[in-house]
């Protein structure tokens, strides 16, 4: 019964720095220091204890390692640890910028050749544009179309001739 002391305690060793590692990112060292805890456990058991020791301590490994893994990610997403609130735009957080959105259905010249992206001259001010996936020639009248996101899409205006 002594001999399955330090394997035991090894492994307890091994998992407990998988614990940490779960809360305290060390860039991959603490997960080192627990595969080296667990294999020489593995090590010491089948060397010095026998095989059928050594299957139940590769059994157990295999089975609480995935699942230590996957309930102390699960505890450090609802821990204090974690970032606790969302960002949403009823919060005012927004991922554009709301000016953008001024630039809708107003008219200008495209500075660069858009294909699809560029620049073009609205409101005598540059701006970065981008085409639906259309070639825009430089100098062509365009017109915003839509802001989606943080884009400014443009569409080229055709002239008619009356």
């Amino acid at each position: 019964m002594n001999a399955y002391i330090l394997p035991a305690a090894l492994q307890i060793l091994g998992i407990l720095v998988i614990v940490v590692e779960i809360f305290v990112p060390s860039m991959g060292i603490l997960s080192l220091l627990a595969a080296g805890l667990l294999i020489y456990s593995l090590v010491i058991v089948f060397g010095q204890i026998s095989q059928a020791a050594g299957m139940v301590f590769l059994g157990v490994d295999l089975v609480a390692v995935p699942l230590l893994f996957y309930f102390g990610i699960r505890v450090l997403g609802a821990s204090s640890l974690s970032l606790q609130s969302k960002l949403s735009s009823r919060d005012g957080v927004t991922s554009e910028s709301p000016d953008l959105k001024t630039w809708k259905g107003k008219t200008g010249k495209a500075v660069t050749t858009l294909r699809p992206a560029g620049m073009a001259l609205i409101d005598e001010k540059r701006l970065d544009v981008v085409t639906e996936g259309e070639y825009v020639v430089s100098g062509t009248r365009v017109k915003v179309a839509d802001v989606r996101g943080n884009q400014i899409i443009v569409e080229p205006i055709e002239d008619m001739d009356i």
